[in-house]
């Protein structure tokens, strides 16, 4: 009542050789070590994204903001 040893993969084995066949069994194989392979580089893109430092906002980063959050470009005037 542990956990799985090599008599239980083992026969896990046998039944997915049976019942999928060699090549599909393969191919199944390739493509769980490319999704693995995929999901390790994504972590890895999100750890630098994380460490990076914070981008400096400039002027013209501002403006764009501005107009996002008043619906018109800041140079415009409202009203009169």
């Amino acid at each position: 009542m542990g956990g799985v040893g090599i008599k239980e993969l083992f026969i896990i084995l046998v039944i997915a050789l049976v019942v999928f066949g060699t090549k599909k069994l393969r191919s199944i194989g390739s493509d769980l070590g490319g999704a693995i392979h995929e999901f390790k580089k994504s972590m890895d893109a999100g750890d630098k994204a994380q460490s990076a430092p914070p981008k400096q906002i400039t002027d013209q980063d501002a403006e764009f903001s501005a107009a996002d959050k008043t619906g018109t470009k800041p140079e415009q005037k409202t009203g009169v």
